[in-house]
């Protein structure tokens, strides 16, 4: 069901975790499956220097959120909210069942929520 990639990200998550003191923090979730991603930012000269994040919900949750924290980390704020549910896919190989799909937007909604939260503040 998941290829190697997507299940070695379920198995050993990157990034995972709770950040003390965030510049930036954003939810993101599927009501319709209930899967949800807390993310939590550090934030120096408009770059991504550090990501944690918490999530609740299955192995493509996992999986996407892992991926996408990679991702985004070392990246420029405009750059990291360019990255679309295509290159969350594409890094990990296309994985995913295709009812798992819809774990790839989890991340974005969190980060745009985060970021969104850090312009206002």
């Amino acid at each position: 069901m998941y290829n190697d990639k997507v299940l070695d990200h379920f198995d050993n998550p990157r990034n995972l975790g709770i950040m003390e003191n965030p510049d930036a923090v954003g939810t993101g979730g599927d009501p319709n499956c209930g899967d949800y991603v807390e993310l939590f930012l550090k934030i120096e000269d408009n770059i991504i220097t550090d990501v944690k994040y918490q999530v609740n919900g299955c192995p493509g949750a996992i999986a996407t959120t892992s991926v996408y924290s990679e991702l985004i980390k070392g990246k420029h704020l405009e750059d990291a909210a360019e990255i679309t549910d295509v290159d969350i896919l594409e890094a990990l190989d296309n994985g995913l069942p295709e009812e798992k799909m819809h774990c790839s937007y989890l991340g974005g909604k969190a980060l745009h929520a985060a970021l969104i939260n850090y312009i206002l503040n």
